[in-house]
């Protein structure tokens, strides 16, 4: 996932909020909450960066943390809040993940 090219998906709303940001998929109806700052900024991040490595760097996510953010990345992408640029599935996605992504 670190070298893929990701974005936020066409159908999803990002509503800042004090611990994060809401994010609402028109499609699915499903509402997540992004519980970090942090995290809401790695995917606000994403569309401006070649890969999830660099959208890491540039919203500042030192690189211990980046397995838990990669995890949550792949949380977000399994509720189709993310979606690759290519549009192919990711080689590396894991089965369905919950509602809440977490670091």
């Amino acid at each position: 996932m670190l070298t893929e090219a990701w974005e936020l998906s066409g159908s999803v709303a990002l509503r800042p909020e004090p611990f994060g940001a809401l994010a609402y998929h028109f499609g699915n109806r499903r509402l997540i909450f992004l519980k970090r700052r942090e995290l809401v900024g790695v995917v606000e991040a994403l569309a401006g960066a070649p890969d999830v490595r660099t959208a890491f760097e540039r919203a500042g996510v030192p690189p211990a943390h980046w397995d838990a953010y990669t995890s949550a990345l792949r949380g977000l992408a399994d509720a189709d809040v993310i979606r690759r640029r290519d549009g192919a599935p990711a080689p590396d996605e894991p089965g369905p993940g919950g509602p809440t992504a977490r670091c």
